[in-house]
């Protein structure tokens, strides 16, 4: 299933995206899109019967702004430097363990909305992900089989990111991570039975029209089953949590002088392959 919300910020309601590309309420049948309705395999099953049987009512599209896919998100768990390829063009060494960092839940915003540079910006950046959205509590996890059974469905995410916040200011990541807009996500929650093989989706990211990133998941270094279970290690991962599992080759970071960083006034589009597209235009904060 491709479940959606739609409508204003702060006051969106679930829907569904059907085989035929129709809009569909469900309002009717559930109050959100969010954990517990990921966690609660009755309800699933309702929305996949009613959607079966032709009867959820259509919606108008026209003018009808997509938000977040997924409602009171608990926490944005991410991986850097997962891609074999974008460790070689930032000239750094493939990381031995996951490289983990937060990115709180407030900087989610939808697919296609307003992306903020923050003010004194000069380098933000660009970053096509696969978001992973968990469905099970997951603690302790001895497998990355067991990794992928936790796992509710996948999104679109875009981790803006601002270089020089996040690596000449001092301390952790957090400061170039955590700017208000940079976790677009969506448009889509597609669910996990609708992907055969998370290694095999192909990431693609465009600014200004010219294509800047064209890879692979199948370059992650550690693949989507071996995240959710290592993080289990350290966390307690809940239904609704999501996880942004790094980016391919292809950010302005990695390019020659002068970089081609992010200013008011471009525009973002970037798209995974059953994943859906995503379009930002960027202003000032």
């Amino acid at each position: 299933m491709k479940l959606l919300r739609v409508g204003t910020a702060g006051a969106e309601r679930p829907a569904l995206l059907d085989a035929e590309g129709t809009l569909r309420d469900l309002s009717g049948l559930v109050d959100d899109i969010d954990g517990a309705l990921l966690a609660d395999e009755d309800a699933l099953g309702r929305i996949r019967a009613a959607a079966e049987s032709g009867g959820l009512p259509a919606l108008d599209a026209a003018g009808l702004r997509i938000g977040p896919p997924l409602g009171r998100i608990g926490k944005v768990v991410c991986i850097g430097l997962n891609y074999h390829d974008h460790a070689r063009e930032t000239g750094a060494e493939p990381p031995s363990e996951p490289v983990v960092f937060l990115k709180a839940p407030d900087t989610v915003v939808g697919p296609d909305d307003t992306v903020l540079v923050p003010r004194g910006s000069v380098k933000t950046d660009w970053e096509v992900e696969l978001a992973v959205v968990i469905g099970r509590t997951a603690r302790y996890l001895d497998s990355a089989a067991e990794g992928l059974a936790h796992v509710a469905g996948y999104a679109v995410a875009h981790d803006v990111s601002e270089r020089e916040f996040q690596i000449e200011r001092g301390g952790t990541w957090d400061k170039g991570k955590n700017c208000e807009t940079f976790n677009p996500l969506g448009p889509w929650l597609v669910t996990a039975d609708e992907i055969t093989d998370p290694q095999d989706l192909s990431l693609r990211l465009w600014v200004n029209g010219e294509l800047k990133q064209d890879g692979t998941t199948a370059e992650q270094i550690f693949p989507v089953g071996e995240v959710v279970r290592y993080l289990s290690r350290f966390m307690t991962l809940y239904p609704g949590d999501v996880i942004n599992t790094g980016t391919p080759a292809g950010v302005a970071m990695g390019a020659p002088e002068p970089k081609p960083y992010l200013r008011a006034g471009d525009v973002v589009e970037l798209e995974i392959t059953g994943l859906g597209r995503q379009r930002q235009e960027l202003k000032d904060a």
